[in-house]
């Protein structure tokens, strides 16, 4: 069993395993962190982005570059279409993926690249949320960069890293980076998702049983078990062991895995998410009562459903129950008539206020009383009309490169009144920021990331006890800004990797499950060899096909009888028929018998010790019977051995 490593980011997993003559990829993460090196994308054409100076390179100037690169607030920026970086696709061509299975919506967005125009023919599982909110998250994506496009993209700068100030210098495989997929794209990779349940298993290939098992991150969210009926393994990546809206994990799937492969730990290790909640409403209230607005860049699912409820509860407790709410982007309607019919997916405190009949969610309480408001753009119908401050705006895109959020960092940006606070840990909120500056507004970073930090890992581990544990080499090193934060497992073997590197995993085939037809089982006489112990012979043809092992009936005995007595000779399957099998211990006394019978005269019987000695003096023989060995010493003819092997084995039974 090996594994590949196609992505260095440990959030947006993806990796390769092969089992059985199976590629498996497990997650199809997309790096969106590649983004940051280009300049925003404003709905309107900006004078402070248009005009920006050409970056000049110290030498080897290329004039056909001219204009690829701008110098914005001490940095280079490239002006062109944002780009994102793949799961690396050379080490493993994706048309010979057989199989991805999905743990989360965040984990997916690499998918159309991956199953479209790459001659990929292989199926896609994931759960129905996955699957739904995935389709947002994409859809979203495809909207914001489409709705400000780019006369034309950048190329010439990728020949010139060497060139470059940093991070451009270090940009990690830049000619691999790829424009935004088309909204054909995203439905043809879509379509070939099979929807499963939790707990529901699902033959393989006849390779493995794969089970997706809550994950207790977001809705939908899976570990994925994959069992043999001798092998476990399980893949384990965006999970959370805190009480939020999903359903929670299910840790008792997980345990006594023979491989355990974790990923997708927090990258915020060293804040509480309650905390930093309680810091994001406290920043808010402080924003509105200075008679400003405040603006939360955030996905179009996830967590901005429970900043819904906290924050508007927070607002009310402070008196500023009357600010208007907005939540700006193109998949906004579905996104909240989605979230609202997911019970089954849902913590029992969720599903309880369904049953009573409830909204699950406090929004759409909010959206009949008009405290929330939605809409597509900030140029959809009615939102001029309705818009007012101070106020609340959740939009998109947490990078600030493209989509609603840029618009209001241009019209806010101004004002030391308002505030922009980060909610999403995927961006670096100082990089996120660099192109506006110099900005008044004031800027919070509350990270709220609900993934098992390191030492719910550790903790989760142990309950766990798998035999193998196999996690990214940097979860084993401390983290930059917490020393004492690592994955410690001591009495259990860790085997690390990296990104672009191939893994040989400890787990070999040993055992396989055959079966048998009920024709060919009806045929089996088990015969009683010792007490308790029964054997059988069975003849049959092992049939291998989509890696299930079956025996079946040999061809018809009629058959093979008219091709015996046409003088052909005899199929394997008759030589097999006519095998028996001897067992039992030898009575020396039949034996003699038996010899005599045969004509063997002048026999003399020897003990010795453990050892009986038959002297057959005529024809210069001896057999010598031990305790699990029977010796033929033959001093005449051949055919007096074969003879006396003959009349020794009709002295045991046989099957």
């Amino acid at each position: 069993m090996r594994l590949y490593c196609l992505s260095g980011d440990l959030a947006k997993p993806c990796y390769i395993i092969t089992f059985k003559g199976l590629r498996i990829m497990l997650d199809c993460g997309l790096t969106e962190q590649t983004v940051l090196n280009f300049l925003p994308l404003p709905f309107v054409q900006s004078l402070k982005w248009s005009n920006l100076p050409n970056f000049i390179p110290s030498r080897d100037h290329d004039p056909q570059m001219d204009g690829e690169l701008k110098e914005c607030c001490g940095r280079v920026f490239v002006d062109s279409t944002p780009e994102f970086n793949l799961p690396m696709d050379k080490m493993l061509d994706f048309s010979e993926v057989e199989v991805i299975l999905i743990s989360n919506y965040l984990n997916m967005l690499a998918l159309p690249y991956i199953t479209e125009n790459t001659g990929f023919k292989g199926k896609v599982y994931a759960t129905e949320p996955t699957l739904q909110i995935g389709r947002f998250f994409l859809e979203e994506l495809v909207d914001y960069i489409e709705v400000s496009p780019k006369a034309c993209t950048a190329r010439l700068w990728k020949e010139k890293l060497h060139l470059l100030p940093s991070p451009l210098s270090e940009a990690f495989r830049a000619k691999k980076w790829r424009t935004i997929f088309s909204l054909k794209d995203v439905q043809g990779s879509l379509s070939k998702v099979t929807i499963m349940g939790y707990d529901e298993k699902l033959d393989i290939l006849g390779a493995f049983i794969a089970t997706p098992v809550s994950s207790g991150y977001c809705l939908g969210s899976s570990n994925w078990v994959l069992s043999t009926a001798h092998e476990k393994i399980c893949y384990v990546s965006g999970s959370s062991t805190l009480t939020t809206h999903p359903r929670p994990i299910n840790q008792s799937a997980l345990k006594h895995a023979d491989v355990l492969i974790m990923t997708g730990l927090t990258q915020a290790p060293t804040v509480n998410p309650d905390t930093k909640l309680g810091e994001l409403c406290m920043n808010v209230a402080l924003t509105i009562r200075n008679n400003g607005s405040a603006l939360i860049p955030c996905y179009p699912s996830g967590v901005v459903y429970d900043l819904f409820e906290c924050l508007t509860q927070n607002l009310e407790n402070a008196g500023l129950n009357n600010v208007p709410m907005f939540f700006i982007s193109p998949v906004a309607d579905s996104s909240l008539a989605y979230s609202n019919i997911l019970a089954e997916w849902l913590s029992s405190a969720k599903q309880n206020k369904v049953y009573l009949p409830d909204d699950p969610f406090p929004h759409a309480f909010y959206l009949r009383n008009n405290k929330l408001k939605h809409y597509n753009h900030v140029f959809s119908e009615g939102f001029s009309k309705d818009f007012r401050q101070p106020c609340v705006v959740f939009c998109g895109h947490p990078s600030l490169r493209f989509g609603d959020a840029v618009h209001f960092i241009e019209m806010w940006g101004n004002n030391p009144n308002n505030s922009i606070i980060f909610t999403e840990p995927d961006f670096p909120y100082l990089q996120v920021l660099a192109p506006f500056q110099p900005l008044a507004m004031k800027a919070f970073y509350c990270p709220i990331d609900t993934s098992l930090n390191y030492q719910q890992a550790n903790k989760l581990i142990k309950e766990l006890k798998p035999n193998v544990l196999v996690i990214p080499e940097a979860y084993t090193k401390p983290h930059p800004s917490a020393p004492n934060l690592f994955i410690e497992q001591p009495d259990k073997k860790i085997i690390t990797f990296k990104c672009g590197e191939i893994i040989r995993l400890p787990l070999k085939r040993k055992l396989d499950r055959i079966y048998l037809t009920s024709e060919l089982a009806q045929k089996i006489s088990p015969r009683e060899v010792a007490a308790g112990v029964t054997f059988s012979t069975l003849t049959g043809v092992l049939q291998v096909k989509d890696k299930v092992h079956c025996i079946q009936p040999c061809a018809d005995s009629g058959t093979q009888d008219n091709s015996s007595s046409n003088g052909s000779a005899p199929t394997k399957e008759d030589v097999l028929k006519n095998v028996k099998y001897e067992y039992g211990s030898i009575d020396v006394e039949a034996v003699m018998k038996r010899l005599a019978q045969d004509g063997f005269s002048n026999i003399k019987l020897d003990r010795t010790g453990g050892v009986i000695t038959l002297n057959l003096v005529a024809e210069d023989t001896v057999i010598k019977f031990e305790d699990n060995e029977t010796h033929i010493i033959c001093g005449g003819k051949p055919t007096t051995r074969l003879k006396l092997r003959d009349t020794i084995m009709k002295c045991l039974q046989s099957f």
